[in-house]
């Protein structure tokens, strides 16, 4: 079901809805990097640390070429909330089928308090100005996080 995505590889291309319902593709950002990171919930502990470390981090990923843009299951009004309350300054996108995440092989099978149930595993990748994947991040752990992808993105 999920597919194995590798450094090198043509992204999936991904073609859903940011906060005002405007469809976003990769070839919209044609020419730039772009930091794709995948999150569980909007205004959650770990999303909103790591939501709010990539706007603080943000004008050095535009500076190094780059743009953010979160992906998560949640629909617009979740995100427009989001992004007002935490003054975020990039678009996040709602995968709600999870087309997207499949096709990057981050929804999974997960389990909280011994019950299963599936959702996004905090993930981001970097796409180069060509639309390769340059870099991967799986399991994320927040602390850090920016600063690594920074790193990576200047590479």
């Amino acid at each position: 079901m999920s597919k194995d995505i590798a450094v090198g590889q043509a992204a999936p291309e991904l073609s859903i809805p940011d906060q005002h319902g405007k469809t976003v593709t990769l070839k919209s950002f044609k020419g730039k990097q772009v930091v794709l990171y995948f999150y569980p919930k909007d205004d959650t502990p770990g999303c909103t640390k790591e939501s709010c470390d990539f706007r603080d981090v943000e004008s050095q990923i535009l500076r190094a070429g780059g743009t953010i843009v979160g992906v998560s299951l949640d629909g617009k009004e979740s995100h427009q909330k989001f992004i007002k309350k935490f003054g975020l300054p990039f678009p996040l996108l709602s995968d709600e089928d999870a087309a997207i995440s499949k096709a990057y092989g981050v929804y999974k099978e997960k389990s909280m308090y011994g019950r299963k149930y599936w959702g996004i595993e905090r993930s981001t990748f970097i796409i180069d100005a060509d639309g390769k994947v340059k870099a991967i991040f799986r399991k994320v752990k927040v602390d850090g996080h920016a600063d690594e992808v920074l790193t990576a993105l200047k590479a």
